[in-house]
């Protein structure tokens, strides 16, 4: 049986920029104000241009940040970019904020900031709980759809990105002001469930209760699976059991529950070892919706969308055809009657707009079937069950690979049970923590080691565009150099040991003035004034890979900063206590953006 979510494919990737999410106005973004007085400027100078025009501030290796919105305007306006850049700095008053505007190359505006401007955004991050990331301006009803286990499986290797993707999704919404629903839909329902309960019944309720609740949920149906291919007898009751299950006898579904709380069980072990923030009231099966289907089919011919093909019932949908370029059908109820995984996707729709009132559903699964998920879409749409504001996104992820390219599998050759990852990584964690510090106590080095190991799967696999496989490798993701989860854990960890040994709290440091004298204290702090953009950046493309790119280069620049910038030795007490400042709001930008990935900071490694 397959979990309906798995087979989840997309309608479209959620690449629109800005379509799904508004924002309130920037606070801290040191560009933010300059941009919105070009934008004044140039409606002045002109007004048939219209205001379609490239106005970002990027980052530049000559400047400040650098803004190219002369190029495309001078198109319109028949002049050259320079002249263009050079009338509008000429009209700009950015006084108090940069410390000089030029035009630079074809035509770019570079522009240096004022240090005292950037000392007092920072001032004003350091006070702010939520450290300059602002909230959404119009509040969602976020429906995700994520992990997607089934009932007497166990968790592999394959659950692992809609995992951690999801998780990562549900915090960054939440974090911007939106209600999220968290729907983890479980296979929980469907013929596979005959032979299931059959040998529950032949192993008895005790018996059956040991077995799964030790975790051997792929033992547990390979042998009814084998009962099931061997013995005509227990396919026969197998069969007459699913009638049973479906017809809603009492002692079946007691028996059905049995196996859905035992693998419930089993599930929140696996989620509390990972880190993730779902629980067993997050849990929504297919057998949820089974009073809707009926539904589906009674709407679906009141729209006369409805047509039997082959003696099943199906809607066909424009744009959709098969290799031979016939029309596709969507099958909503079979030949035999039975319902189909389409009906249940359908329903899924029909209760989250209706029921939970979804302005907007993403489903966190893999890449490979987009087409059901578009015919889903579409048949909802014409079937006006998903009308503005309601809107579905996929949020498509690629596959977990081995060191071969191939899927990653066990020495067996079978699916990577995901417990054994994250117990595996942990161990490896240790062993590494053992090494560089011997000193560190049993107990505490424990802890430690697993924030570490299941911070550094998470991470390498957030860490890589979402869109695309990654090769699964030991070495690289516990590796304390380069862009993994151990090298940010210990910058946050030796921004920590800091303050010990200068025995002064980190919130003593968070009034001291900011100065900005070194280049690398300004590299740095141009950088934490990014954090609002990075944060939104990767929520509006749904792509968390963008978040931890701006946590790795915020390591290396404190990196920098660092060891060019002496904190504790500092020439004088002001230099001090602005450096310490630095360094704590660093700590604090780290250990929220790894909070927003799911993983912890430790203070001691």
């Amino acid at each position: 049986m397959e979990s309906c979510a798995r087979r989840y494919p997309a309608p479209h990737d959620a690449a629109r920029r800005g379509a799904h999410f508004v924002r309130n106005n920037e606070r801290v973004n040191p560009a933010a104000v300059v941009v919105e007085r070009i934008g004044a400027v140039v409606a002045r100078l002109y007004p048939a241009a219209g205001d379609d025009h490239d106005s970002a501030a990027r980052p530049s290796d000559r400047c400040d940040a650098q803004i190219n919105i002369a190029l495309g305007l001078a198109r319109k306006v028949g002049k050259s970019p320079r002249d263009v850049a050079q009338e509008i700095i000429d009209n700009l008053d950015v006084r108090g904020i940069c410390s000089t505007v030029e035009v630079a190359g074809p035509g770019f505006l570079n522009l240096t900031y004022e240090d005292a401007h950037l000392a007092s955004l920072l001032a004003a991050v350091s006070h702010d709980d939520s450290l300059g990331v602002h909230r959404a301006a119009t509040t969602q009803n976020v429906v995700i759809d994520y992990s997607a286990p089934n009932v007497a499986k166990e968790m592999h290797v394959g659950h692992l990105r809609s995992t951690v993707i999801g998780d990562a999704l549900v915090r960054m919404c939440e974090r911007a002001g939106h209600k999220v629903v968290r729907e983890n839909h479980i296979g929980d329902w469907g013929t596979p469930f005959g032979m299931l309960i059959e040998h529950l019944v032949d192993l008895g309720e005790v018996g059956a209760a040991r077995e799964l609740s030790v975790g051997d949920l792929d033992g547990f149906y390979k042998q009814a699976r084998e009962k099931f291919d061997s013995s005509e007898q227990f396919q026969e009751r197998a069969r007459a059991r699913v009638v049973s299950l479906q017809g809603g006898d009492a002692e079946t579904l007691r028996l059905w529950r049995l196996l859905v709380a035992e693998s419930a069980r089993y599930f929140a072990t696996v989620y509390e070892k990972l880190g993730v923030l779902l629980t067993e009231a997050d849990l929504r099966g297919e057998s949820a919706y089974n009073a809707l289907l009926s539904e589906v089919v009674a709407r679906l011919k009141k729209s006369s969308l409805l047509t039997v093909d082959d003696s099943a019932e199906v809607v066909f949908v424009d744009g959709f055809t098969n290799r031979d370029n016939e029309p596709l059908p969507l099958i909503i109820r079979k030949r035999d009657g039975g319902y189909n995984y389409a009906t249940s996707d359908l329903a899924c729709v029909i209760d989250r707009v209706e029921r939970i009132g979804a302005t907007l559903m993403l489903y966190v699964v893999g890449a490979p079937q987009a087409q059901h998920l578009s015919m889903i879409e579409a048949v909802a749409t014409k079937a006006g069950w998903l009308a503005p504001p309601a809107q579905m996104v996929h949020v498509a992820f690629g596959s977990v690979l081995g060191s071969d390219k191939k899927m990653l599998k066990s020495r067996s050759g079978q699916a990577v049970k995901l417990i054994e990852l994250l117990d595996e990584a942990v161990e490896r964690a240790d062993a590494s923590i053992a090494q560089k510090n011997p000193e560190l106590p049993a107990a505490q080095r424990r802890n430690v080691a697993r924030m570490i190991g299941i911070g550094a799967v998470k991470y390498a696999d957030l860490a890589n565009d979402r869109v695309k496989d990654y090769v699964f490798d030991w070495e690289r993701m516990l590796s304390f150099d380069g862009n993994t989860a151990p090298y940010l854990q210990y910058a946050h960890a030796r921004i920590c040991s800091i303050f010990r040994r200068a025995q002064v709290t980190r919130e003593s440091v968070r009034s001291a003035k900011i100065s900005l004298v070194h280049p690398n204290e300004r590299a740095l702090a141009l950088w934490l004034l990014q954090y609002d953009s990075a944060f939104w950046d990767s929520l509006e493309r749904y792509s968390p890979h963008r978040l931890c790119t701006y946590l790795y280069e915020l390591s290396t620049r404190y990196t920098a900063f660092y060891e060019h910038c002496p904190v504790l030795k500092a020439d004088d007490a002001a230099t001090r206590d602005s450096r310490l400042h630095l360094c704590d709001l660093t700590a604090r930008v780290l250990s929220d953006g790894l909070l927003m990935l799911g993983i912890e900071s430790p203070e001691q490694m």
